[in-house]
């Protein structure tokens, strides 16, 4: 029987034990089920171990990232044999170390929620961006806590979506509630006849027609582009313009661009600037494995370079 793994991400008093003892007492997850909390580290919030195992739940610790082995799992298995497993993971540790262990025979990461203090989080970025960027790459759920009326909720799920599209973001206020006010304010007109995008609205372009292609659906956008169209597509009508993102730091740079339908795409050189003016569609795409956004271009002309050929999401 599959034994339900549930992975807690984010540095320390980030809010990852009151989230676990909230899901277990507070979301009946607890109920029925026998427990097991592994706890990596020691923040300023203890397990109220009296009251878990009135849950059937117990808490074990983990000193040092040493003692955080494949057999130490396989301990725990054998001597606890849990229905369902929470582990707080150390936000000092490597995040990848875990993803890529061999767990204990059924046991099976069904999801991964990284906890973030709002109100430290833009600091982190500008000193320790890779090490927030780990805690939260894998995520199905990134959770901002402490948030207040000044919060730059847009910015922050920008820089989250940047490098793990699937997560879901959600907005804690400081008294525990959840913040639903939309929070996305486009530096463009999206309902103008032609959508200019500027260099600085590239990546918040990009990400919004991704999360949202049904609101571009016929909409014709405008943008400087880096053409992506190697010798492999030969003949076919269509190439790939976007730009190259910073999405975490300067060692993790990403081509985002769009598929595009072109009749004269053969003429367009690999690697080239140009400007462009397209028509979008939602259709099904291989490479979406699903329906997405599809550019259909109507003017193309040559482009000098940018001052600078980077786009960012903050």
């Amino acid at each position: 029987m599959e034994i339900p793994v549930y992975l807690f991400t984010g540095f320390m008093d980030s809010g990852k034990t009151s989230l676990i003892m909230e899901t277990l007492l507070e979301n009946d997850f607890g109920v029925g089920n026998r427990s097991l909390i592994i706890a990596c580290e020691d923040g300023d919030v203890e397990y109220d171990e009296e009251k878990l195992a009135e849950y059937k739940t117990l808490v074990v610790g983990v000193q040092s990232e040493e003692e955080f082995t494949e057999s130490y799992l396989q301990a725990c298995d054998t001597e606890f044999q849990p229905d369902q497993v929470f582990i707080e993971y150390n936000g000092t540790w490597e995040a990848a170390k875990i993803l890529e262990m061999n767990l204990p025979k059924d046991w099976v990461i069904v999801q991964q929620l990284a906890t973030v203090d709002a109100s430290t989080y833009e600091m982190y970025l500008n000193n320790m961006r890779s090490m927030m960027m780990e805690q939260v790459f894998n995520a199905d759920v990134v959770i901002f806590n402490r948030c207040t009326e000044e919060t730059p909720k847009a910015k922050f799920r920008r820089t989250i979506k940047a490098i793990n599209r699937k997560a879901q973001c959600v907005y804690e206020r400081e008294d525990g509630s959840i913040d639903q006010s939309d929070m996305e304010e486009l530096p463009y007109d999206i309902n103008q006849d032609l959508i200019h995008i500027t260099d600085e609205d590239y990546g918040i372009f990009y990400l919004d027609v991704q999360d949202h292609p049904e609101n571009y659906a016929g909409k014709k956008v405008r943008f400087l582009g880096y053409v992506y169209r190697p010798e492999k597509l030969g003949k076919k009508p269509m190439f790939v313009p976007g730009r190259f993102a910073m999405t975490c730091c300067e060692d993790d740079i990403q081509f985002i661009g769009f598929k595009c339908k072109y009749d004269r795409a053969k003429e367009l050189g690999h690697k080239t600037w140009i400007d462009i003016t397209a028509e979008i569609k939602v259709e099904f795409a291989k490479e979406y494995r699903g329906k997405g956004p599809v550019l259909y271009a109507v003017e193309v002309n040559p482009a000098e370079a940018p001052a600078d050929e980077l786009v960012y999401f903050s």
